[in-house]
């Protein structure tokens, strides 16, 4: 530039903003929650519902009911992956037009809870059983709400927004008054019955557990082969083929039993268990009656081995093999003697493996049942099974439907995984440790077989083996007495349109009344349904809501009188739980003050067994849906967020809840995420130490960079989270910061009287509207349908792509170097459009970000964007013609900007505004579109030449567009000192070493 040559710079207009390049989240966060607990935004949100309540702007209800979480420990990042999602889902359907409602919760009863203060009095040397129940439970209660006051600050720091002064606490007055409601529903429509059936149990915490409370762990078990020896044979008909006379014939089958009997008595039915501790309850043994089984007999035996020759087993044909190679046995030291069919195997008498044994007082005298069973294959084990019907359900299923319960049912197991004192040889023993390792049964078990000849082997095995996922310790199956809902009685409550029995309507609610994301939700709950047993309702623990009912004194389960069911004496219990909770339950006097003076309290049993807890969050719907204000009309959830570990859970419990009181699903969608794991696709764990706190991310980088990872992730399968990928989610962070800056720096001072219709708009500004009337559709139907990775996915493609990368970069030189042109204005008119769209369709992700930069626009002690809806956006802004002419446009400038790049690389030129390519075009219609606008400025280059002529063999291609080539040419002409093009007019007019349009606007 000459020294005479005036400086422009202070003539463009260029952006101007003070939002910083760096967000500052970590501190910045903490000062938007404050603001918008000033402003009180989720009240306002209500308050503004409740006035248009009755007028055409009325909004339609929307509630996400809130699974409730433990109150017991700090947040992990699953916890900050679900409130998120479940904040999204709250936020985009508010500013959607919803009157979007979210009542937190909690979980506040049951063992997590209870473990936690019996660690604090094993720490201290203190005996629970030795404390006052009441007291214990004002303990747990103690830990719950300083637990739930920790974790609501550790939500609300995510950006979570909600009715935060009141949730939900399953331990509140009125919440226990309406679990014991709800339990008192299935006493009354004769649901509930108490039975003796095998339950997962944990000897540690010595309580049921439900399915839903166990994980899944490899354990190393014992494992052994053990003969129960054949004592009789009854045999079945035989009638031999043949002209043989009635004597000879009797003769002869006189002699093919004597041969059997021979060959069998004295044999022994070898089975395989991985539970030895359940061999002293072994009431029977059964095979499979389409299996192939043979008698083996040993012909010659190593030493150190169990086997002796002579020996002879029953085994299946496909399992022989096997078992004697476990035997130490090899292929030449055994023989198969015969086939033994299912015909033969059923006329068996077989005894215990301690049978006689001295000092067994007679235990295990008594003949083994033994008979066929569906359940029996020969693809592992031996092909007979050995069935302890009190803890196996398979087993307890078989003799339940043979009416032979009486028969098979043993209580050998206490509740705390010991054996009865009086059991011969195994009394006291236990099968778990205190703290949950291996006890000292299985092997005194073992042992004792093994002295009495009763094993042909053992082993170790590692399985995947049920465990409680508070303790961490192993869980036993065992027979105990408990509260059951049965779903397959008819309830008979009148509520019959989807069913007569809870398990009918669960089933028709899944597939008539809810929707599924992802789809496979339906499948899984579906089949668990189908499938599942009745339903366990009680717990052996102190802190719930116990099960208000009582029992006759004498009288049988399954006596018609065995439960008092009276109104009056329910109301009673009702009114005292909701004046002083459910402790009323355990105070003196309780039982006489409940059953009044129509029921002498010396006639009836107080039960003190408190319901599983799944019991009572399924029952939430109840006591927040239906009751409280802030609820829903008709008691029903639009949706209801977890993991997907709850359709065993949550999703389970609260569908046969309202099933069996509302007579249908509370929820009309369940929506459900996957796991979070780390970098390389592993489980966190602490041992490993590879777990991410959310505290720790939101230190380091702030909440919304948290919101972005999840708004990213396909939530429906397993995310990973680590190091790496939060770096390349705040750089992504960065890309889309940067443009919302840019946006704010261009609409600075932009004014109404600047507005440009749409009609009077350029093509580019008019297809710019036509992809936001695009988006706009794409954002609504992506909220509806919970799909936050594939709206955020579009929106930062468009922002940082198509903005940035495209529109941004064209309108540069007219936002910063046009006069008060029309085309200026319109640009910002778009641009306007823009922000209020690009804001309120990311606020929902990006809570505090969209905050600074709608404030930045916007400020004002009331100002907030999430007190704003997504803008409607008219339906004539989308012009497909418009679209389809601007997809050639911008296929020929990609090609035009991949030649120029060539150029620059080779350092032809430092920028595109010193080139003036000749761009060929083949196809007539491409060719009219580019020659109708300025494809210059669209290509960013200072002049443009196109041409029909046919491309010559030095123009750039590229293969993926046919039919454009370009030749570089360089621009001719000066450098305009203001904007930068060469043209050849720069220097002709009044200012200095301008081009024409920058010399108007200066004039």
């Amino acid at each position: 530039m000459c020294a005479d040559t005036p400086e422009y710079k202070d003539t463009l207009n260029l952006p101007k903003t003070d939002f910083p390049m760096r967000a500052g989240l970590p501190k910045r966060e903490p000062e938007w929650l404050e603001r918008w607990e000033s402003i009180g935004i989720y009240d306002r949100l209500r308050e503004r519902a409740a006035s248009a309540a009755s007028t055409e702007d009325a909004r339609k209800p929307f509630t996400l009911h809130d699974g409730p979480p433990y109150a017991n420990g700090h947040l992990h990042i699953g916890h900050a992956l679900n409130k998120t999602i479940k904040d999204m889902i709250v936020r985009s359907h508010q500013m959607m037009g919803f009157d979007a409602r979210y009542i937190p919760g909690w979980d506040c009863h049951g063992l997590p809870i209870e473990w936690k203060i019996e660690e604090q009095y094993r720490k201290k040397g203190k005996n629970k059983d030795e404390v006052e129940v009441i007291d214990f439970r004002q303990e747990c209660r103690r830990f719950a709400e300083g637990w739930v006051d920790v974790q609501r600050d550790e939500f609300k720091r995510l950006g979570v927004t909600g009715n935060w002064p009141a949730p939900y606490l399953t331990m509140d007055f009125h919440a226990e008054r309406v679990i014991a409601e709800e339990f008192q529903k299935f006493l009354m429509n004769g649901t509930l019955y108490q039975g003796s059936k095998p339950v997962m149990w944990s000897p540690v915490e010595k309580t049921a557990l439900a399915e839903a409370e166990v994980e899944y762990h490899d354990k190393e078990s014992f494992t052994v082969w053990v003969k129960f020896r054949v004592s009789n044979v009854d045999f079945p008909d035989l009638t031999l083929a043949g002209e043989e006379t009635e004597a000879e014939e009797g003769r002869a089958v006189m002699a093919a039993e004597e041969q059997v009997a021979h060959d069998l008595i004295g044999a022994h039915v070898v089975i395989w268990t991985t539970t030895p501790w359940t061999l002293p309850s072994n009431k029977a043994v059964v095979f499979g009656r389409d299996i192939s089984y043979g008698l083996y007999e040993v012909t010659g035996a190593p030493e150190e081995c169990w086997a002796a020759e002579g020996d002879r087993f029953l085994l299946a044909d496909n399992l022989a093999a096997d078992v004697f190679k476990r035997a130490r046995l090899s292929e030449d030291q055994y023989a198969r003697v015969r086939s033994v069919s299912a015909d033969l195997l059923a006329g068996l008498t077989l005894l215990h493996p301690l049978a006689g044994a001295e000092g067994a007082n007679g235990e295990w005298d008594a003949p083994r049942d033994f008979r066929a069973a569906d359940f029996v294959t020969d693809t592992e084990g031996t092909g007979f099974v050995h069935c302890a019907p009190s803890h196996g359900m398979e087993e307890y299923e078989l003799y339940r439907d043979l009416n032979m319960l009486d028969k098979v049912i043993t209580y050998n197991v206490l509740d705390d995984g010991s054996f009865r004192p009086d059991l011969p040889f195994f009394g006291g023993s236990y099968i778990l440790s205190r703290k949950g390792g291996e006890g000292d049964a299985n092997k005194k078990i073992i042992d004792k077989l093994a002295s009495v000849g009763g094993l042909l082997a053992r082993g170790k095995i590692k399985h995947s083996y049920p465990h409680s996922w508070r303790s961490k310790a192993p869980v036993i199956f065992r027979n105990t007495p408990q509260w059951f809902a049965a779903i397959d009685r008819e309830v008979g409550d009148g509520q019959d349109q989807y069913g007569k029995t809870i398990r009918q309507r669960a089933l028709t609610s899944i597939d008539q009344l809810v929707h599924w994301t992802p789809k496979t939700g339906r499948n899984r709950l579906y089949s668990m349904i189908e499938d599942r047993p009745d339903w366990v309702l009680s717990r052996q623990r102190a802190w719930g809501v116990p099960l208000t009912c009582f029992t006759k004194k004498g009288a049988l389960p399954t006596d018609p009188a065995f439960l008092l069911r009276d109104e009056a004496v329910n109301t009673r219990i009702l009114e005292a739980f909701e004046a002083e909770g459910a402790d009323a339950w355990y105070k003196d006097g309780a039982k006489e003050r409940f059953l009044g003076a129509d029921h002498n309290p010396d006639d009836w049993d107080q039960v003190f067994d408190i319901l599983d807890v799944w019991f009572d969050s399924g029952s939430t719907h109840a006591f927040v849906l239906r009751d409280r204000e802030d609820g829903t009309e008709d008691g029903i959830a639009d949706v209801y967020m977890e993991g997907t570990d709850q359709h065993r859970g949550w999703f389970h419990s609260s569908m046969l809840q309202a099933c069996g009181t509302l007579g249908r699903a509370p929820y009309r969608n369940v929506v459900t995420h996957g796991f979070t794991l780390d970098e390389k696709g592993n489980k966190m764990s602490k041992s490993l130490g590879n777990t991410i706190a959310p505290d720790q991310v939101v230190k380091q980088y702030g909440a919304d960079i948290l919101r972005l990872w999840v708004a990213q992730t396909d939530y429906t399968a397993d995310q990973r989270i680590g190091p790496e990928i939060l770096k390349g989610v705040a750089d992504g962070y960065r890309r889309l910061r940067n443009t919302m800056r840019f946006l704010l720096g261009a609409l600075s001072h932009f004014e109404e009287s600047d507005r440009v219709a749409p009609a009077e708009m350029p093509e580019l500004e008019r297809y710019i509207l036509h992809r936001l009337a695009e988006l706009d559709h794409v954002v609504r139907r992506g909220y509806a349908a919970f799909d936050f990775q594939g709206v955020f996915q579009q929106l930062f493609n468009f922002a940082t792509v198509e903005l940035s990368a495209f529109y941004f970069d064209i309108r540069k030189d007219a936002l910063y170097c046009d006069g008060d042109t029309q085309r200026r204005r319109a640009a910002r008119t778009v641009m306007d459009l823009l922000f209020h769209r690009l804001t309120t369709w990311l606020a929902p992700v990006l809570v505090f970000t969209m905050e600074e930069v709608w404030l930045e626009r916007f400020p004002g002690a009331d100002s907030s964007v999430h007190l704003t809806d997504i803008p409607e956006t008219p339906a004539d802004w989308l012009d497909e013609p418009l679209a389809a002419k601007w997809v050639k446009v911008r296929q020929a400038r990609r090609v035009v900007t991949a030649a120029l790049e060539i150029q620059r690389s080779d350092k032809v030129i430092g920028a595109s505004l010193e080139a003036a390519p000749v761009v060929h075009i083949r196809d007539k219609e491409m060719l009219a579109a580019l020659t109708s606008i300025n494809f210059d400025d669209i290509c960013i280059t200072s002049g443009m030449s196109l041409t029909g002529d046919p491309q010559p063999a030095e123009a750039f291609r590229l293969p993926e567009i046919d039919g454009v080539g370009v030749v570089f040419e360089k621009a001719e002409g000066e450098k305009c000192q203001r904007c930068w093009k060469i043209l050849p007019d720069v220097g002709t007019h009044a200012h200095p070493a301008t081009c024409a349009r920058c010399n108007a606007a200066l004039t």
